[in-house]
Parts: structure tokens; sequence; C-alpha cells
């Protein structure tokens, strides 16, 4: 346990780890502030002084992640020319595929989370749309190179991987078959052999 009045370095992402320990091992029924900091071995009101509570720890939680999500998707463009359209696209889905399952439940669980993180979104945090946006790019920087037919709609390929990935996280497929199988044979239909 780190000492009462000293500086934590890292302490969001200690708590944030934790939270994600707790989920993976217990439960969302068993996320609490106490919980929380206790695995991450800090004071335990340590998380009421940098939250104004649960439901904004867990936004925060959920927000953090999508915006690392969203950070590999944006360089995307920039991989236009290089491996298959198809790989890029799968690497992607797997990124998005690879939020803790437990983190998208708690989030939609919780009201006031939800809303914190809509509002977030719609105030332009990185989220769904912002990987939609990259895959959009991505695919249009790869009709300039020629590499996926001109008369693909990069909109609506964007948007039915996306809402793919959307679907297979909020109906929580944690125990569930692994659905990258199912999400490569989409990619392949939405882009063919590109």
């Amino acid at each position: 346990m780190s000492p009462r009045g000293v500086a934590i370095p890292d302490l969001r992402e200690r708590l944030f780890d934790a939270a994600e320990r707790v989920l993976a091992r217990d439960g969302a029924g068993a996320l609490t502030g106490r919980a929380v900091t206790e695995e991450a071995g800090c004071a335990k009101g340590v998380l009421h002084t940098h939250f104004a509570g649960l439901d904004q720890f867990v936004a925060e939680l959920c927000l953090d992640r999508f915006a690392r999500v969203a950070a590999r998707a944006k360089d995307l463009p920039k991989r236009a020319g290089t491996a298959t359209v198809a790989e890029h696209l799968a690497a992607v889905a797997a990124a998005v595929l690879s939020l803790d399952p437990g983190v998208v439940e708690l989030a939609v669980t919780r009201p006031a989370a939800t809303l914190r993180i809509r509002e977030a979104w719609q105030a332009g945090a990185p989220g769904f749309g912002a990987v939609q946006e990259s895959i959009g790019s991505y695919l249009r920087e790869e009709q300039r190179l020629e590499r996926v037919p001109r008369e693909l709609d990069t909109a609506s390929v964007a948007l039915a991987l996306v809402g793919t990935l959307h679907h297979l996280l909020m109906t929580g497929w944690r125990d569930a078959a692994d659905p990258r199988g199912e999400v490569q044979r989409l990619i392949r239909a939405l882009v063919g052999g590109a």
C-alpha cells in the first residue's frame, strides 16, 4: 500500500488497470471504489479524491480505453498501400474487440456513466465515430491507390464494420465463441479480395 500523502505515479492508469482486474476476476457486481483501491494498493479514499464518484470513474475508464483504440485506428490511412486491406481492417477490428467486455458492460449498466460517455462522445471524445471515420478515410486512400474498387461505398463499409463491432461488444461475447473469425468473413464480404 502506498503511504498516505505520497504522490502515486500514473495513479489514473493504476486505478483503471485495477478495475479491469476486479471486473475480470469478480464481475461487474463486485466493482466498488474500495475494491478498486484495494486491488491498486492505494488508500481507500483515493478514487473519490480524483473522481466525483464511481460513475465518473467508470465513464473515464471507458472513455480512456476507447481513446486508445481510436488512436490506433487514426493511423490506419497512413498504412494504405501496405499489407492487404483485409489485414488492416482485421487489425482495427481486433483492437476494438480487445476492449474489456466487462468495462463496456459496466458502462452501459450504470445510467450516470452512460450519460457521461454519451456527452463526451457528442463533445468530440474519440469513440466508435472516430474509429468509423478512420476506417472510411483509410478505404478512400486505398481507392486512390486503386487497391479497392472505385465504386466501393467506403462510408457504408466503415459503418457496417463498426456497427458489427459495436454489436459484438454490447452483446457481451465473453462467454461465446471468439468473434474474430466472423469479423474476418464480414470484412471479406465487404471488401472482397482487396
